[in-house]
C-alpha cells in the first residue's frame, strides 16, 4: 500500500462514514452511524482509506452468522459494501485484500459477496474475480455468489423459499427496511410520498435482527424491499416518481 495512504478502522463516530458524507445532518446518515456502531459487537468492520483527512473508499463486512445479507455463510466473512471514489487505482483490490487478511486471521473459511450486474446497490463482480473468488449460485433478481475459500469445506449458499416468502405479503403495500444504509432513509421518504399519492397506506417493517431479516426478506440483499400485492417492485432507493409508477404497474 502506498505510504501516503492509511487505513481507519472502525472509528466512525469520529471518521463518519463514506456514504452521503456531504449530507452528516440528515437522519438516514446519522442512524447509519448509530446502526454500525451498534453492530461492532457482532463482528462488524467497517474500514476506510485515507490520504491524510480525504478518505478515498471503504469496506463494510460482517462474519456470516451476523451479516446483513441473506446467504448461509457461517464461518466466512460476508463482505456488505464496497466503494472507491476512483475506480482502476487499486484501492478496491486494496481493501477486498484487507478482508482476507482478516478472515484468515480469525481462522474462519474465507470470503463471500454477493453481486449484481443490474444495479449499483451491490458490489459488482468484476474486482472480486480479479482478486480470486469464484462464482458459486445465482438467485432471483440477478444476485451472484462469489466466493474466496481457504479450504476445501462447505461453502456458503442461497435459501430457496423466494415463492413463499413473497406470498406472505400478498395484499396491500410493504417495506421491510434497515438503517445498513444511509440512503434507505431517503428510499423510505419517497415510497411514502408515492404511496400517499396513490392513496395507499404502507406498512413498513423496520428489521430488528438478523433472524428476523433471514426469515422475512423477499431477496438476498435484505436490508430494504418493498412488496405490492405480492410483487416485489424495488429493493433499492428510487425516486417518488419511479415507486408511483411501479405501484400504479401492479395495481
Amino acid at each position: 500500500m502506498d505510504q501516503r495512504l492509511m487505513i481507519v478502522k472502525n472509528n466512525i463516530e469520529q471518521n463518519g462514514c463514506y456514504c452521503m458524507r456531504s449530507m452528516k445532518n440528515h437522519s438516514g446518515y446519522l442512524k447509519k452511524i448509530e446502526w454500525t456502531e451498534a453492530n461492532f459487537d457482532q463482528g462488524l468492520e467497517y474500514l476506510q482509506i485515507k490520504d491524510g483527512k480525504k478518505t478515498l473508499g471503504f469496506i463494510e463486512y460482517a462474519p456470516g452468522e451476523f451479516s446483513w445479507r441473506v446467504i448461509h455463510a457461517d464461518n466466512y466473512m460476508v463482505i456488505h459494501c464496497i466503494w472507491v471514489g476512483s475506480p482502476g487505482t487499486g484501492l478496491g483490490s486494496q481493501l477486498v485484500q484487507l478482508c482476507l487478511e482478516e478472515a484468515r486471521q480469525r481462522k474462519m473459511k474465507g470470503v463471500a459477496v454477493l453481486t449484481n450486474a443490474d444495479t449499483g446497490w451491490a458490489p459488482s463482480k468484476e474486482l472480486f474475480i480479479k482478486n480470486g473468488f469464484a462464482f458459486v449460485e445465482s438467485g432471483p433478481y440477478s444476485f451472484e455468489l462469489y466466493v474466496y475459500s481457504f479450504e476445501d469445506s462447505s461453502l456458503p449458499y442461497f435459501p430457496a423459499n423466494w415463492n413463499e416468502r413473497l406470498a406472505r405479503f400478498s395484499e396491500g403495500l410493504t417495506i421491510l427496511r434497515t438503517d445498513q444504509c444511509p440512503y434507505l432513509e431517503i428510499a423510505t421518504d419517497n415510497l411514502i410520498k408515492a404511496a400517499n399519492t396513490a392513496n395507499i397506506h404502507p406498512h413498513i417493517i423496520h428489521l430488528q435482527d438478523r433472524a428476523q431479516m433471514m426469515e422475512l426478506s423477499p431477496t438476498l440483499y435484505g436490508v430494504f424491499n418493498v412488496i405490492y400485492n405480492g410483487e416485489l417492485i424495488a429493493y433499492h432507493r428510487m425516486t417518488e416518481r419511479s415507486f408511483l409508477k411501479a405501484l400504479k404497474e401492479n395495481e
